[in-house]
């Protein structure tokens, strides 16, 4: 872990929002379940943001009591469930959106229900209602395992197609399945992005490798107090001993779908 960085904002980690029958992945949560847990955030006087809110925020030193909410994949039963709830609310938050996956489906999850993504238009109707676009890569790939021009195209390509798509700055990364490494994350760095967000805590830690909370489908009142705890502990820990690397939150079963 780089011993500059201060400890990290909190910021949650979801995928699918949508009624299921089954969830090998542990990517959905039940409209009912994401309705308490948004409900939770606002009784503590916690407000729900997006990436670069968040990070715009920490810039001025104003970013108390703000929570990164963050979706991967852009699925699009995030537009139907998860957007009403956060309206209502007063929240934002981050779609991680797959570049060259637009109007598809999820077909990474071999075992998994089929899923449909936004379409194009449907990406720039959630942009239009204030949800920041970020970039999930073109393909949803270890981007660690691929060619220098394979990752290139992962990286800047998927962010000319989101750009063109919504018509806007593209600031946001969001490595797939949460695997990185100093190439990917040089790359990430190198196609203009201002951020990017991982999984795990590691070595990388930082603007370009931020940690998230797995939050899924068991996670009511008491689980969500017990995650937020224990965030503030592992970092209280960790910036108290640099050399030591913080775990990685071990719940998530993540390690294939994020």
């Amino acid at each position: 872990m780089n011993g500059n960085v201060r400890r990290p904002p909190v910021v949650l980690m979801y995928h699918s929002i949508t009624p299921y029958a089954e969830d090998p992945y542990q990517v959905t949560v039940r409209p009912e379940r994401f309705a308490q847990q948004m409900q939770w955030l606002d009784r503590q006087g916690l407000r729900g943001v997006s990436m670069a809110t968040l990070i715009a925020a920490r810039r001025r030193g104003a970013d108390a009591g703000l929570v990164g909410l963050t979706f991967d994949d852009g699925y699009d039963d995030f537009r139907r469930y998860a957007l009403p709830v956060l309206a209502r609310h007063g929240f934002t938050a981050t779609a991680f959106v797959i570049a060259g996956r637009l109007g598809g489906q999820n077909g990474w999850d071999l075992e998994g229900p089929r899923k449909p993504l936004m379409s194009a238009p449907a990406v720039r109707e959630i942009a239009a209602a204030g949800i920041e676009i970020g970039s999930h890569g073109l393909r949803h790939v270890t981007l660690s395992d691929t060619t220098d021009l394979a990752l290139m195209r992962e990286q800047r390509h998927s962010r000319e197609i989101l750009q063109d798509v919504t018509g806007a700055s593209v600031a946001g990364f969001c490595y797939p399945y949460g695997h990185v490494n100093r190439r990917v994350l040089d790359g990430v760095r190198g196609a203009g992005y201002a951020y990017a967000c991982a999984i795990w805590t590691s070595v990388l830690t930082g603007a370009y490798a931020m940690p998230r909370v797995y939050v899924g489908e068991a996670d009511g009142a008491a689980r969500l107090r017990a995650k937020w705890l224990r965030h503030q502990l592992t970092w209280r820990r960790a910036l108290a001993a640099p050399s030591a690397q913080a775990s990685g939150d071990s719940e998530t079963g993540l390690r294939r779908s994020a």
